[in-house]
């Protein structure tokens, strides 16, 4: 019995029309999922109270499975199936009947829809970390096995032996292309990397030190502004063509974020350039010079890109979908995964490894840093090592490792960063504590040595990492469009504040007079820098001093590490 905390004691068994036909279904069932760990097994929990004297506190769920439904769940497709009813039984001696479904991998699910329209009880999931928010063809990942597929093909098939355009047209179609198929999709997502000339005078409007993920997720945003007819979201073509413009103008936005933060000048796209030739052209050509593309590192920039496309429902895609879910202009709910994604407890892990290599410094202190990452006292943390999600080894990490490998010997760069990475990597692997953790590098640790290889700057990995997570994003976002009953996403909550209180007028509520200083309120003085108090506290120019930004990057990375 597992102690939970509900304060309910929940209870499943197998049940049947007769103790005959249970038994040989539940037989047949065990010998084709055994390898699943599939069979049914009676599971409870409760909060640490006697359910014998507790009686009337007491849930329990009841599993029927009769040998139609059995046959029904052993066939090989990859259907939902449905596993019968589990009767839920309320305190208060209430039944209610809530379908058990299995998905293709053999994962349970109880539907709990009819849950709160029929009882007014809701389920308690912060963090979303036990509920299925939607029925999804697209990715799957096995934690614990260490297994990632985009529409059922191998991460590992799809980063070695095909392209980005085999990937991404998975994604989006279902299916791998066909030559023709390929050829037409290659050509399309040439023909609409170049942006509107008026967006590009949107960039002139950022500061010229704005983080480039600022900049991408106004100006994505704004393409809204350019194709309002994509707001027809009823329209399969014009859903389509949304995907497609916003797959390939991604870069163009990139590039030309980094273009204005470096201030030299922007570089437009060449359509005789593949996907990542023209990323790696429009970020460091210049219109003086000629600028070849290095294949390597151009390759390796493809497969960071494909191992970075989907991830099943993180919290940027499910911000996509949730805003998705308004019929909301396209080009809006990509902004809105943009901004998820900036977060450093999300998309800034790789720029977070690169960090923590700086606080590292060099190959003599990685002893240290090791016997502080092994310390939970110590807010110091291991970035780029262990995942969330995967409970061995990262699937996508083993494949990095190889394009860092190679990457490395092909520049032949001296850079005591890299040194200090590849140490630790050595160290780390070879320490019993991290291994029996299985604390391993990730897919993070290794792209980003790669990126920083290639010259890439650590405030452009996130925006990299978006330009990959887009073609994951518009997938979800067309499968979603495409469901025949949408529903708008609106969670619950267990509210814990006040109940209807009396208002106060402001001259009974007390608290003094408020502080004024030149007609500004104390709060909001730091935002008006002509007030005399923030001239006091800025220099001449109002920026920050180097002292400043060093630190803020240092409690950042020990931020990241601490929401890892």
């Amino acid at each position: 019995m597992k102690k939970g905390r509900s304060g309910l004691v929940i209870l499943v068994c197998a049940g049947g029309r007769d103790e005959e036909d249970r038994e040989a279904s539940n037989q047949q069932w065990k010998k084709k999922r055994s390898n699943r760990n599939a069979d049914l097994e009676s599971f409870a929990y409760s909060d640490g109270f006697d359910s014998a004297k507790q009686d009337k506190r007491i849930l329990v769920i009841t599993l029927r499975l009769g040998a139609v439904q059995a046959a029904e769940v052993m066939a090989d497709d990859h259907d939902v199936k449905d596993l019968g009813m589990a009767v839920v039984k309320l305190p208060d001696g209430q039944e209610l009947n809530l379908p058990l479904l299995q998905d293709a991998a053999g994962n349970r699910f109880l539907d709990v829809r009819k849950l709160q329209p029929t009882t007014g009880i809701c389920t308690f999931d912060p963090g979303f970390t036990s509920t299925g928010s939607c029925d999804s063809k697209i990715t799957f990942i096995d934690g614990k096995k260490g297994v990632l597929m985009y529409r059922g093909y191998n991460i590992d098939d799809l980063a070695e032996q095909g392209d980005f355009t085999d990937s991404c047209y998975a994604l989006l179609h279902g299916e791998l292309p066909t030559a023709a198929q390929k050829q037409e999709f290659e050509t399309e997502v040439t023909r609409h990397t170049m942006v509107h000339e008026q967006l590009i005078q949107f960039y002139k409007g950022f500061r010229h030190d704005a983080h480039p993920m600022a900049i991408m997720v106004g100006v994505t945003g704004a393409l809204s502004a350019f194709y309002a007819n994509a707001s027809d979201i009823g329209d399969p073509q014009m859903r389509l063509r949304s995907c497609m413009r916003l797959i390939s103008k991604m870069p163009t936005l990139a590039a030309i974020a980094y273009k204005t933060a470096i201030g030299q000048p922007i570089v437009y796209p060449r359509n005789d350039l593949l996907y990542t030739e023209n990323v790696l052209h429009m970020m460091f050509s210049l219109p003086s010079e000629k600028y070849q593309v290095d294949p390597v590192l151009s390759k390796a920039l493809e497969v960071i890109l494909i191992l970075h496309m989907d991830h099943e429902q993180n919290a940027s895609t499910s911000t996509v979908r949730v805003a998705g879910s308004s019929q909301a202009n396209p080009f809006a709910c990509i902004a809105s995964g943009i901004a998820a994604l900036w977060g450093p407890a999300h998309g800034g892990a790789n720029e977070a490894v690169l960090r923590m290599l700086e606080d590292i410094g060099n190959r003599d202190n990685i002893p240290e840093a090791l016997k502080r990452a092994k310390d939970k006292n110590d807010s110091f943390r291991l970035m780029g090592f262990g995942h969330r999600v995967y409970k061995t080894y990262d699937p996508r990490a083993k494949i990095m490792k190889k394009v860092c490998d190679q990457v490395l010997e092909h520049v032949g760069i001296k850079d005591e960063l890299l040194e200090v990475a590849m140490e630790l990597e050595h160290v780390a692997t070879s320490d019993d504590y991290f291994v029996k953790r299985g604390l391993y590098p990730n897919v993070d640790f290794y792209s980003g040595i790669v990126l920083r290889a290639m010259g890439i700057p650590i405030s452009m990995y996130t925006v990299l990492f978006a330009v990959a997570r887009t073609v994951g994003w518009v997938a979800q976002w067309k499968e979603m469009a495409e469901e025949p009953i949408q529903k708008i996403s609106r969670p619950r909550q267990i509210y814990s504040g006040y109940m209807e209180r009396k208002f106060v007028p402001v001259e009974q509520r007390g608290g003094g007079e408020p502080q004024v200083d030149n007609g500004v309120p104390a709060h909001l003085r730091n935002d008006f820098p002509h007030s005399s108090h923030a001239a006091k506290k800025t220099s001449g120019s109002g920026a920050p001093s180097s002292r400043s930004m060093a630190a803020t990057s240092k409690q950042v990375s020990a931020k990241v590490g601490a929401n890892r």
